[in-house]
């Protein structure tokens, strides 16, 4: 028969009730329990006074500690979590400087203690460690670089997809659009980066995917028709290499959060999500902090851009050494009498120019920007058109 454990409470209980028979004296109910005559004394006062009760272990904790988060502290953070469900305890504190004295609000830690207390802290997924990448396009200034780009469609209540466009600074982070579209297209796209242009000017650069209407990996230097449209106004489109979203890893981060408020359940129809996307963008913008940002919002890091939208596209004069040639609706350009020269027919239409290297090669390009070099003796020899190249081989 194995021997039982006893716990101090059985303990002390053992020891009352033999007390109580009278059959023994202290000094040996002391010495068969291995206590000192004050402990067996103190348990006989307690045990008189509250019985069973009075036994129990006393917690040595101060009932009141001067340190200790105010009630009206406490109900502010729980008020914030209330509306703010997807934030963590480093921005609800942000937010108690705007309502409590500074020298009543607690530490990070302590106000997600307060909320793990309460039940409103989700356990995080642990994350498999990986080499981090930084981003390729990190700007110093505001309206260095934009990014955009379509988050992924979703379906809404009414069973049509959504396919949610945002576009923001890549410095400030500030949220410039989230436009809700039934397709992903040149229009589309076109009408949403003409509204913000309007509003806020223009960047130097435009950071985006390969996704259409942004990019096309087949075509000469991943130029679309809207990448044309943005060099016209004097922005220079740049690109993430292909299946690497993490390069524009601001950008995705932001769209996770937009994902948990507004897709998760989606609206019933695009009138009612856009709704929910214009409450996320002036959410983010102007009242959640941001970690990047040393806890400020991108509503007060962000500054207009100082390059305004111009509503006619001006004409582009090129070098006098350069040949200018228009690109026809087949998108090529004819070389001499007989011969072609294939670009692209997103270009079709506009004008292009022709630089001599030396040796019968020639570079090509659409108002400033480069686009590929082609070789008029291979052209001769095969005597058909060529397509544009962007080496030299």
């Amino acid at each position: 028969m194995p021997w039982k454990e006893t716990t101090t409470m059985e303990q002390k209980v053992e020891f009352i009730c033999e007390w109580r028979t009278q059959k023994y004296s202290l000094t040996e109910l002391c010495k068969a329990f291995g206590i000192s005559r004050p402990t067996a004394y103190k348990l006989i006062h307690r045990f008189e006074e509250k019985g069973i009760e009075g036994l129990k272990e006393i917690t040595k904790s101060p009932r009141n500690h001067p340190n200790k988060t105010k009630q009206i502290v406490e109900d502010r953070i729980l008020q914030l979590k209330e509306k703010h469900r997807l934030w963590g305890a480093k921005k609800i504190r942000k937010l108690l400087f705007n309502d409590c004295d500074e020298k009543d609000i607690p530490s990070v830690v302590t106000v997600h203690n307060i909320l793990f207390r309460h039940g409103l802290v989700k356990p995080q997924k642990r994350l498999r460690r990986v080499k981090p990448i930084f981003p390729i396009f990190d700007p110093k200034e505001c309206n260095e670089v934009w990014s955009a780009d379509y988050k992924g469609k979703f379906l809404m209540g009414n069973k049509v997809y959504c396919h949610p466009l945002t576009i923001a600074d890549s410095r400030s982070r500030f949220l410039f659009e989230a436009k809700g579209h039934y397709h992903e297209d040149l229009k589309s796209a076109k009408s949403a980066f003409t509204k913000v242009f309007r509003k806020y000017g223009i960047p130097k650069q435009i950071h985006t995917d390969n996704g259409s209407p942004f990019g096309s990996v087949a075509a000469i230097q991943r130029f679309t028709r809207l990448s044309y449209w943005f060099i016209e106004l004097g922005i220079m489109p740049v690109f993430s290499d292909s299946a690497h979203p993490e390069q524009n890893g601001r950008h995705e981060r932001m769209h996770r959060d937009l994902k948990a408020s507004c897709a998760k359940p989606a609206a019933y129809d695009l009138k009612a999500q856009q709704r929910r996307l214009n409450h996320f963008k002036e959410e983010y913008n102007h009242i959640r902090p941001h970690e990047a940002l040393d806890m400020e919002t991108p509503g007060s890091v962000h500054d207009f851009s100082s390059r305004p939208f111009p509503e006619r596209i001006a004409s582009y004069d090129y070098e006098p050494e350069m040949k200018v040639l228009k690109v026809t609706q087949n998108g090529a350009m004819r070389w001499g009498a007989y011969y072609w020269v294939y670009l692209t027919a997103s270009l079709k239409g506009k004008y292009v120019g022709v630089l001599e290297m030396g040796n019968g090669i020639w570079r090509v390009f659409y108002r400033n920007v480069f686009l590929g070099f082609f070789d008029e003796k291979n052209i001769r020899d095969k005597e058909k058109s060529i397509r544009l190249s962007q080496n030299l081989v």
